[in-house]
């Protein structure tokens, strides 16, 4: 069964940076497609980044070209480098599969505010 363990959030002022890691537990990181979530207040999960096994990326509108995810298969980790941080992109960041599995990570908290 696979585990996520995020890390890297914190607060941030507007036009800041933050860089996640999802740390994966459980099986080779390599054969899954996989992407990174988030969760506003009162607002349902949506999925904000993507990679499949083969490195391709895809990202939501509202973060395409302040965004960009990657992996190491090596270190069974993925990443989210975000830049441009707005209020907006305030969430509980998680990641999983880009199939969601129902087990999910703690997630890490995102604020951007001044």
């Amino acid at each position: 069964q696979l585990q996520f363990v995020e890390s890297g959030g914190g607060l941030v002022q507007p036009g800041g940076s933050l860089r996640l890691s999802c740390a994966v537990s459980g099986s080779r990181l390599g054969i899954w497609s996989m992407g990174w979530y988030r969760q506003a207040p009162g607002k349902q999960r949506e999925l904000v980044a993507g990679i499949t096994r083969f490195g391709s990326t895809n990202y939501v509108d509202s973060v395409k070209g302040r965004f960009t995810i990657s992996r190491d298969n090596a270190k069974n980790t993925v990443y989210l480098q975000m830049n441009s941080l707005k209020p907006e992109d305030t969430a509980v960041y998680y990641c999983n599969t880009d199939a969601p599995l129902p087990s999910w990570g703690q997630g890490t908290q995102v604020t951007v505010s001044s």
